[in-house]
């Protein structure tokens, strides 16, 4: 049994590693969220996401194996107990004050609610204990010296760090994201208007006269006059009203999908009835290299029969192309480098690449 959980336990770090590996730039982008204002206020670490990200998906990679090999067992249990508590505090944290959707633990294949992440989270950490309970009497034992496990080992790490290079420099070898290549876009935004998600607006009202405060739905506001009357106690607190989905319809990150003039005129049927629609995208516009962006404007104009856009998070950003604006997290779910070009055809996507492969293509 405790042979079947440690394997088990390994193999679960190992797939979580994995789906991040392959696409580490979409998970440094998930370490912003967390550094960023909104969440723990921690912008000096923005910069070193990209880093740190490739620091995380190593460890837990390597640890899972070194697990399933049954290597530096208490050291690795050890590891992997305190990997799980702090990623339990973030999504602790994300799902109690609901700040980050979704943790990025298993990529972009598979989503969790942040209490989902939660939970899954002090799963693990139950399981990682439980194993450390069961091998305790194991760990003062020598182990016979077996070096095929570190042969195994290297080129496992090897063979991931080229995977980690890849997604780098070009995109991922796979892509699990929305926007993958043959997706067509009309479609996808076809099933988000047939199943549109619901949401309702919540007023947090205050009793001006007993101090209680309740969160109150629209429909709930608008029928019972008790809450809106004259002389009602009841007073909506300013600046505290949200809005809440209750009913989860299509999801897709398509539905985000929306590049507009810098006027504010809704471009994207435009773009997706074009026979032929190339879009460079550019999600940090002050940091894009002048000469990488002139020479991809150059050659993207040279397209005959073609819409051409630039579309980024500021409306100044492209000198020979049509400036379109886009929400930066949006960008970022589409290009994992800066600048991308996306190429569609009748609202298809044929191909996707970052400015430089595509100037080598």
């Amino acid at each position: 049994m405790k042979t079947i959980l440690r394997i088990l336990l390994g193999v679960i770090f190992i797939v979580s590693g994995f789906v991040k590996a392959v696409d580490v730039v979409g998970f440094s982008f998930k370490l912003e969220e967390y550094f960023s204002p909104a969440v723990f206020n921690m912008a000096f670490l923005e910069s070193q996401a990209l880093a740190m990200a490739i620091f995380v998906v190593v460890v837990e990679l390597i640890l899972g194996l070194m697990l399933v090999l049954r290597i530096r067992l208490k050291f690795t249990l050890a590891s992997l107990i305190l990997l799980c508590i702090f990623f339990a505090f973030l999504t602790f944290y994300s799902a109690y004050f609901n700040k980050v959707t979704d943790c990025g633990c298993f990529g972009d294949a598979i989503t969790f609610t942040p209490w989902q992440s939660f939970l899954k989270d002090m799963v693990l950490l139950v399981g990682l204990l439980v194993t450390w309970f069961l091998y305790r009497n194991d760990f003062h034992l020598l182990q016979q010296k077996q070096p095929s496990k570190y042969v195994v080992l290297t080129i496992f790490t090897a063979v991931f760090g080229i995977i980690i290079l890849h997604g780098i420099l070009h995109e991922p070898l796979i892509d699990f994201r929305d926007y993958k290549i043959g997706t067509d876009l009309n479609a996808e935004k076809a099933k988000i208007e047939k199943d549109p998600s619901e949401y309702k607006t919540f007023y947090s009202l205050k009793n001006s006269k007993t101090g209680e405060v309740l969160a109150v739905n629209q429909d709930e506001y608008v029928e019972d006059k008790k809450y809106w009357a004259e002389g009602s106690p009841w007073i909506i607190e300013e600046g505290k009203t949200t809005s809440k989905i209750v009913k989860q319809g299509y999801d897709s990150e398509i539905s985000k999908f929306k590049p507009e003039s810098p006027e504010g005129m809704d471009l994207t049927p435009e773009i997706l009835q074009a026979p032929k629609a190339i879009l460079v995208f550019s999600y940090l516009p002050n940091e894009i290299n002048p000469e990488l962006l002139a020479k991809t404007e150059a050659k993207v104009n040279a397209e005959k029969n073609t819409l051409i856009m630039g579309i980024s998070t500021n409306p100044n950003t492209f000198k020979t192309l049509q400036n379109t604006i886009m929400d930066g997290t949006a960008i970022k779910t589409i290009a994992r480098s800066n600048p991308f070009v996306l190429t569609l055809e009748n609202g298809k996507i044929m191909d996707k690449r970052s400015a430089k492969d595509y100037l080598k293509h």
